[in-house]
């Protein structure tokens, strides 16, 4: 070995130190940064050309401490979550606009309006019939308010919709420009670690939105896929678009589709964009808002045909036949077309024909339909109930697929994030090998002292 060759060993194991020492320091500094991975440097050992010890040591890289199956986990977990919650959410907030049960309740309005006909029987007094009219309207209008508050909050969702869209497309541009610059420094032989832990967080963003799958390529590129089809690939990222209806009213289904190819729609199963958009369904394909709107309308039909249909067989305190207790406007949604015909006692009809004037056995027949099977009062409290339990479940689904996303995040976590009692540790190793590395050098420079310097001194 030649003398210089222990200067150049000792070189090698400050800079290997040295490096070290910065890896570290980068952990340190990033311990609270979000999405960032801990990074290790790669050494190996310098051989000798002919027999001897070695020749140092090698910095080879620098690792980046992730795995590419926890992170996929996280994005599939991620996706699951995102659909649930968005779903469980819009499902949530329908429940509380129903108020069911309490006394704000449409059904507790439905009761006090079928007692105000029974106290109408048993006096058929203007007082009577005023609350009667009275509970009419505010049951007209409780319908119309519940209804009008479902629609809102179904066209609130259509434009969160087209907002996510437009965010994911954002997000995928993202993407595909990391994939670039990551795929250029890695054939470059510089590291890539930030520019994939950026990436990273990006792709759970995708995945949490529209439920996007991932792969990591053999060039570094990551391509994420949406219904089977690539979103982003290489550098290259397509565009989506909401389609479809922009009205409850109008009945029909919203889609995603490729900006590229619009009418085909694309399959978007998880992400919030995919639970928003199975909250906006049809109420044939159990769409959330849908089905509430259902059940007012359906409920307001069944209340005027109830109504009108026994109201129709009576007479007025005069001998006038009776007509329809209720209008509806077939013109638009049923639930914000009732109103009331009748204006004062003398115009509803309480007394069957010919059974005299002070008859109110038709007064006595409409209370009874609160308590009928087949009324509207059943086929609110039925559906209140079978809502309940679909509410119920939407939300449990949401909670499991919560709680596997925190599982799926811990344990990449665990793998990935920065420990500072660790990077403590690392750091004093780090600075140790640089002290003893820095004394090795000295010590050959020493020695070259004595060589160069010294020799041939003796003896003089």
């Amino acid at each position: 070995m030649s003398s210089f060759a222990g200067i150049r060993l000792a070189q090698s194991g400050l800079t290997a130190a040295k490096a070290g020492m910065n890896v570290t320091g980068q952990n340190i500094a990033n311990q609270t940064t979000p999405g960032y991975t801990r990074q290790r440097i790669e050494q190996s050992p310098l051989f000798a050309t002919g027999p001897g010890v070695g020749s140092g040591v090698n910095v080879t890289g620098i690792s980046r401490l992730g795995d590419a199956v926890l992170d996929a986990r996280v994005r599939d977990a991620l996706g699951s979550s995102g659909f649930w919650a968005a779903r469980a959410t819009s499902a949530l907030q329908a429940e509380a606009v129903m108020a069911e049960p309490t006394k704000d309740g449409l059904a507790a309005n439905m009761d006090r309006f079928w007692s105000g006909w029974s106290d109408l029987a048993n006096a058929p007094e203007p007082a009577a019939a005023q609350v009667v009219l009275t509970n009419a309207e505010v049951l007209i209008g409780q319908i119309a308010a519940g209804y009008e508050s479902i629609a809102g909050q179904w066209s609130a969702l259509r434009s969160q919709v087209d907002r996510q869209v437009a965010d994911v497309n954002a997000m995928a541009g993202e993407v595909a420009a990391l994939n670039g610059e990551i795929r250029t420094a890695l054939q470059s032989g510089r590291s890539a670690n930030e520019l994939i832990d950026q990436r990273n967080v990006l792709a759970q963003q995708l995945s949490s939105a529209i439920g996007a799958k991932g792969t990591v390529e053999a060039d570094g590129t990551l391509t994420m896929r949406v219904d089977g089809n690539p979103l982003v690939a290489g550098d290259i990222a397509r565009k989506l678009t909401a389609e479809g209806v922009t009205n409850i009213a109008d009945g029909g289904r919203i889609t995603v589709s490729w900006a590229d190819r619009p009418g085909v729609p694309v399959a978007v199963t998880g992400g919030s964009i995919g639970g928003t958009i199975s909250a906006l369904a049809p109420a044939a394909d159990g769409g959330t808002l849908a089905r509430v709107a259902d059940a007012y309308n359906r409920t307001a039909t069944e209340l005027a045909s109830a109504v009108n249909a026994i109201h129709a067989t009576g007479v007025t305190s005069t001998g006038v036949a009776g007509g329809a207790f209720f209008a509806l406007n077939a013109s638009g949604p049923a639930a914000l077309g009732l109103s009331v015909v009748p204006t004062s006692l003398d115009e509803l009809a309480l007394a069957a024909p010919g059974a005299g004037a002070l008859d109110t056995s038709i007064a006595d027949k409409i209370a009874t339909i609160g308590k009928s099977d087949t009324g509207p009062s059943k086929t609110w409290s039925s559906f209140v109930t079978g809502f309940a339990v679909s509410v119920g479940g939407d939300v449990q689904r949401a909670d499991s697929a919560d709680a596997g996303a925190i599982a799926a995040v811990t344990a990449q976590q665990s793998n990935a994030s920065v420990d500072g009692d660790e990077e403590t540790i690392n750091l004093l190793t780090y600075q140790t090998a640089y002290q003893a590395a820095a004394r090795v050098l000295t010590a050959m420079d020493e020695a070259l002292d004595v060589l160069i310097n010294r020799t041939g001194l003796v003896g003089r």
